[in-house]
């Protein structure tokens, strides 16, 4: 069983982000699900996935695979228990689908199953992935940081729970307020937190990534590799490369990759008569109950809003955006779209191509043919599916 693969799980439901992505890149906590993986088993995984995703996220398979449900938190009593199957054998809970021991025929429904007992935390909507980055930073910390030593902060910085606070080499910070009594605080490689910041655990700064001057972080949030963040945060997901770099409120909300929000651009994540939140279901195209009083925004890779831009509670928006004008955007805005409450114009596919390929270039960063197929690919598929608004 030296072949892993990780295959997709509610792919649908978890869309926008799943439009440019496996379920398993997702991010939720330090980590995303596929790294958290290749930590545990030690070893690289390769993907099931959509076939237009498959040439960036290949699939490796041999005569005997292990496959793993690429939405479940990976934990070392699943893996455990994984590695203990015989060929046939599946491992499920509930009727999820954990893990499948097969040869190279990947058939679930005609396996043995066996029912597993122990705890389980599965991404299934997208705001299970800020509701669930509190245990997911907490069990990536330990597992991250277990045998390493810290590199020590300078004396100019505020620290309460000097235990719960690890930073890695490279990291640059000074004058800011740290406190990790509430959960852990995990400071990256080449990381920079510049000064007046205040941050309240559980909170991880990805590799690369950067707080800026004055900001207000509360856990559990997530800044991913290569973003920059400013103003206030709380309980959010920032996957890399993602500005949201001047004053404004992000909370209970999600952001994709190569996103960027402009000066003063805030979401509600809290009705203002304290009901449960509705979102924006891609499989049924309807709105459906989350079931969560505080619920925000939920953007796709690539989408941009302009400076003074507002977000109602559950904002679901596509990939490739551009948000701008006054008032509230809608709760659904398409992937592609161009426009604010006034007009929504479709963004043309060829210059979205070549503003992708201008961002990128700024991160030092090739937007090749690869890149490039997927986001044709989702601007055909998204044509008709997208909610026509």
């Amino acid at each position: 069983m030296d072949n892993h693969i990780l295959f997709d799980y509610n792919r649908d439901e978890l869309l926008p982000f799943t439009y440019t992505r496996p379920v398993s890149e997702i991010r939720v906590g330090i980590l995303t699900i596929r790294e958290h993986y290749e930590l545990l088993l030690d070893a690289q995984v390769s993907y099931v996935t959509e076939k237009y995703l498959s040439e960036k996220f290949p699939n490796w398979i041999e005569e005997e695979n292990l496959y793993f449900n690429g939405a479940v938190l990976p934990t070392p009593a699943i893996i455990d228990a994984a590695k203990n199957l015989k060929l046939g054998q599946s491992l499920f809970q509930k009727g999820i689908p954990l893990a499948s021991f097969t040869g190279k025929k990947f058939d679930l429904q005609s396996s043995d199953r066996l029912e597993y007992k122990g705890t389980v935390n599965v991404i299934e909507r997208p705001w299970d992935i800020f509701t669930l980055n509190e245990v997911a930073i907490k069990d990536q910390f330990r597992l991250i940081t277990h045998g390493k030593k810290t590199i020590p902060l300078s004396h100019t910085n505020k620290v309460l729970g000097k235990g719960n606070v690890f930073v890695e080499e490279g990291a640059r910070v000074e004058c800011a307020m740290i406190n990790a009594e509430n959960g852990p605080v995990y400071i990256g490689k080449n990381t920079e937190i510049m000064m007046g910041a205040m941050i309240r655990g559980p909170f991880a700064l990805c590799e690369g990534a950067t707080v800026k001057m004055g900001a207000k972080i509360y856990g559990a949030t997530t800044i991913g590799p290569y973003s920059k963040v400013g103003g206030e945060v709380s309980n959010s997901v920032i996957f890399g490369y993602t500005n949201k770099g001047h004053d404004g409120f992000l909370g209970n909300s999600v952001l994709g990759e190569w996103c960027n929000l402009g000066a003063d651009t805030n979401n509600s994540n809290l009705k203002n008569n304290y009901s449960s939140v509705k979102v924006w279901d891609y499989l049924s195209t309807k709105m459906i109950d989350s079931k969560l009083q505080f619920c925000g925004l939920f953007m796709g890779d690539h989408s941009k809003s302009s400076i003074n831009s507002m977000f109602n509670t559950g904002t679901i928006v596509g990939v490739n955006t551009n948000i701008f004008g006054h008032g509230f955007p809608p709760k659904v805005v398409n992937s592609f779209s161009w426009g604010g409450i006034d007009s929504n114009e479709r963004f043309s596919l060829e210059k979205a191509i070549q503003l992708a390929k201008e961002v990128y270039n700024r991160r030092n960063k090739d937007f090749d043919h690869v890149e490039e197929h997927i986001l044709r690919d989702v601007f055909n598929m998204t044509e008709s599916t997208d909610q026509n608004s």
